[in-house]
């Protein structure tokens, strides 16, 4: 009898650490505007980077820098892969209006981040989406919007920075 108490309770304790484990986000991440605010934000960087010939790599990033928010739009060109810094070929740096701010932030509003997960599958292109902010633990960084028409938008609002419109 004690022997089947024993397990029972251990069962029960492994369960209650399993649980705990994503007691941070719900066990699925987090939602940017719920746990994620907009003046927690210290970064947000949108990467995609192709080794198709010829390479293609492009980067949107926001972040705040000294208390002033920044848009930088960089993209690299050549005839070998990987791309370096050594390739950009255009980039533009913005610092953003606090409108500029909020509507970046409302872009991301509503999209989850989990946390980074090693897998063969995981080499494409991408975009490739993290956001980092105050008090970020490093454990959840992916960031993915909420809808693929969210994302479009965005990708929208960030040539009309780069253009400067």
């Amino acid at each position: 009898m004690k022997k089947q108490r024993f397990i029972v309770v251990s069962i029960l304790i492994m369960l209650c650490l399993l649980m705990c484990m994503g007691c941070e986000s719900g066990g699925k991440g987090m939602i940017v505007g719920e746990k994620i605010k907009k003046d927690d934000i210290t970064d947000f960087y949108y990467t995609y980077d192709s080794s198709t010939d010829p390479p293609d790599y492009l980067r949107y990033r926001f972040f705040v820098q000294d208390g002033t928010c920044w848009f930088h739009y960089e993209k690299r060109e050549g005839d070998h892969w990987p791309l370096t810094e050594e390739d950009i070929s255009d980039s533009v740096d913005v610092e953003l209006t606090p409108d500029q701010w909020q509507q970046f932030y409302e872009y991301l509003e509503g999209g989850s981040v989990t946390a980074r997960e090693e897998s063969v599958t995981s080499g494409d292109a991408g975009p490739w989406m993290y956001i980092y902010w105050k008090k970020d633990k490093s454990k959840y960084q992916v960031f993915e919007f909420e809808s693929w028409g969210r994302q479009k938008e965005f990708e929208e609002f960030c040539k009309q920075l780069k253009d400067g419109k």
